[in-house]
């Protein structure tokens, strides 16, 4: 028999599987800040595969390359992860920016594989129109289960080990704000009009960071 707190997940589940257009909450919203619970067992296949699905098609709409379950106000330890890549080879390299297939993650957790770090602009669909710097590890291990409930270790590296932490963060509450240098923060227009080199060098010339 369901606790109340895994009817309440369902229903959650539920409303949100009832709209066109489910919204990405915005900075601010609980969600956001509480960590996640582990999937295990509020969800039945049928509920978990329509959410990941709802998950997958609000990501493309965004558009974005990732998504968290609490950015749709579900506090489950869920994501989806896509990235088409891009076109402009100096980021491509520069970046590490190489295509990432579709994959769902469920209670995953990530660890560096070393100590070497990368930096740059990044962005969030629930902290919508702002850029920031982050440090990151260059290199993770992420360790997660399939929706299937198979176990995968898999290793990523470059803007996918980016995506990965990113999105892994939001399920322990954490945005990637917190670990921006706010020197670095800017707006969509301004990093557009200005920033959006393959590398930060001229942010940080120009900024001061």
């Amino acid at each position: 028999m369901p606790t109340d707190n895994s009817q309440n997940i369902k229903n959650l589940v539920q409303r949100l599987l009832e709209q066109d257009r489910p919204t990405i909450v915005q900075l601010g919203h609980p969600a956001l800040r509480i960590p996640a619970e582990e999937l295990d067992g509020q969800l039945d296949t049928e509920e978990l595969t329509a959410l990941l699905a709802a998950m997958r098609q609000v990501m493309h709409d965004a558009p974005g390359v990732g998504l968290a379950a609490p950015q749709l106000g579900i506090p489950l330890r869920l994501a989806v992860i896509e990235d088409v890549g891009v076109q402009p080879q100096e980021i491509v390299r520069v970046r590490e920016r190489t295509p990432v297939p579709f994959f769902a993650v469920v209670n995953p957790r990530y660890t560096p594989v070393d100590n070497e770090t990368a930096a740059f602009f990044e962005g969030c669909l629930s902290f919508s129109g702002w850029q920031a710097v982050v440090e990151r590890y260059r290199r993770v291990q992420l360790d997660y289960l399939e929706p299937d409930g198979t176990r995968v270790i898999r290793q990523f590296t470059g803007w996918p080990a980016r995506i990965v932490q990113h999105e892994t963060d939001h399920l322990n509450g954490t945005i990637y704000i917190d670990k921006a240098n706010p020197r670095s923060l800017v707006s969509g227009a301004e990093y557009s009009e200005r920033w959006a080199q393959p590398d930060i060098e001229l942010a940080q010339r120009s900024l001061g960071f």
